[in-house]
């Protein structure tokens, strides 16, 4: 008898224990389908359709597929049924003009997270405290807002403040990356910035920062992050539905994975170690 042959039959059982897994959970997939997340590329939404994919993937058997597209064509994709769920619909104010376009045509599931806050933000350095006194420094702040994407509701926020306030300061568009990567170089140099922020973000985590007062109330009061799905998704997926409608953290829980990410985990090892710290919570959500 051949020595090796124990060995042999051992690593084919092993082979033959891994194939069978992967076509069950192939099987699984097929069988209860793809879910696909709209998501806008912001680190709050980063983190949270991250969070949901995990969950869908590795304990419901779901596949899924994460698209990242700007607010406009995200709200049209959940309306037209190119997406089957958002997790990153701030509501009532910054998302506003979107959603009353297409309400009719999606199911709004409620907030996954409340105390979500928009505004203009600069270093606590900065000595002024409002929106009215910026253009009082205009040539500190090099007349400009630092901004993100053009199509986010909180651009659209901010050229209104603009207006409201009669700000002599142009508003300059790019990304969530973008912007703090000015930002963070801005404050190294402790020279004066203004930029377009939010909470929850992980700025706030890493930088001594502060809101400017909008006495206006142009950006609003608090917000909450909404869950928006598909109209038909109960019909098709009543189990993905239900953990959608469940589906609930705080802005402790998002800074956490977005600091996870920020220390240089990539975006599903962040959600995945944060699904394992906090399996009570998870457990919740699930049906």
């Amino acid at each position: 008898m051949n020595p090796s042959t124990p060995l042999r039959r051992t690593v084919t059982a092993i082979a033959l224990g891994l194939i069978i897994t992967g076509l069950f959970h192939a099987s699984a997939w097929a069988a209860k389908g793809t879910v696909r997340l709209g998501y806008v590329l912001w680190d709050s939404e980063i983190a949270s359709t991250n969070v949901v994919a995990a969950v869908l993937e590795d304990i419901l058997d779901y596949q899924v597929e994460m698209i990242s597209v700007d607010a406009g064509p995200m709200w049209t994709g959940i309306a037209q049924g190119d997406f089957d769920a958002i997790v990153a619909a701030w509501l009532p104010g910054t998302h506003q003009a979107y959603y009353e376009r297409v309400w009719t045509q999606v199911e709004n599931l409620g907030p996954n997270l409340h105390g979500a806050k928009i505004g203009l933000v600069v270093p606590s350095y900065v000595t002024i405290d409002s929106i009215e006194e910026l253009n009082a420094h205009r040539a500190q702040f090099q007349g400009r807002i630092v901004g993100i994407d053009p199509g986010a509701g909180l651009m659209q926020a901010t050229d209104k403040a603009i207006q409201e306030y009669g700000l002599n300061f142009t508003l300059q568009d790019g990304s969530d990356a973008a912007m703090t990567a000015e930002l963070g170089r801005a404050i190294r140099s402790n020279q004066w910035i203004v930029v377009t922020g939010w909470t929850p973000h992980w700025k706030f985590a890493q930088w001594d920062l502060k809101y400017l007062e909008d006495p206006k109330g142009v950006y609003g009061a608090a917000e909450t992050i909404n869950t928006i799905v598909a109209r038909d998704l109960y019909e098709r997926m009543p189990e993905v539905y239900e953990f959608l409608d469940r589906f609930y953290w705080t802005p402790d829980d998002m800074a956490t994975v977005m600091m996870y990410i920020r220390e240089g985990m990539s975006e599903a090892e962040a959600a995945r170690k944060w699904i394992a710290e906090n399996r009570e919570k998870v457990e919740a959500w699930l049906p």
